[in-house]
């Protein structure tokens, strides 16, 4: 399995929860100044909209649903989580 990749000095460690909406309060902009891997259950995923590494779970978009107001409907999946700067 891979190693995760150390954290470049120049930037912050990534947090344990972190989304990929801007309006969350869950949303670090600076965290996203580079490109960011998740690896979820052991495979590399690039559909995650939000994640949480302590309690184990990720989001991602259910297909190409929409809700009212025109945001992706989310899931959430549970199982080992990973966060990297690519």
């Amino acid at each position: 399995m891979n190693e995760p990749t150390p954290t470049p000095p120049d930037l912050p460690p990534l947090p344990d929860r972190l989304s990929v909406d801007p309006r969350s309060p869950h949303h670090v902009a600076t965290a996203f100044q580079r490109d960011i891997g998740i690896r979820f259950n052991g495979k590399e995923r690039s559909d995650v909209q939000e994640y949480c590494i302590s309690e184990g779970w990720v989001r991602v978009q259910a297909g190409k649903a929409v809700d009212r107001k025109g945001q992706p409907l989310t899931i959430k999946l549970k199982g080992t989580v990973e966060a990297f700067y690519r």
